[in-house]
């Protein structure tokens, strides 16, 4: 178990694997609900991924214009799925 991991439970590293896979949830919603920034998250991710799923992860983020939030295309200030606010522990989901 690396630093990281060693900070947030197993429900916590499993919302931030699930952040990091999904397109539109850029890094900086993960850096402002759990601290950890792009790199660290990848830290995380491969220490967690089988390898071959890493690699996968790590070419459609870096293709990904939505994962940087500088990169993001006019239009997409946000991520907000139907199912948002029922997620547990997502600090962001509930703020108005």
């Amino acid at each position: 178990m690396n630093t990281i991991e060693a900070n947030f439970s197993e429900i916590q590293i499993d919302r931030i694997i699930e952040m990091a896979w999904e397109d539109r949830t850029p890094f900086d919603a993960i850096k402002y609900q759990f601290g950890l920034n792009e790199a660290e998250v990848k830290k995380l991710m491969k220490s967690k991924l089988k390898l071959k799923s890493y690699i996968l992860w790590r070419q459609r983020v870096e293709n990904c214009c939505t994962k940087h939030t500088l990169k993001r295309p006019n239009g997409i200030d946000r991520f907000k799925s139907s199912a948002q606010r029922s997620i547990s522990q997502n600090k962001i989901s509930k703020r108005r």
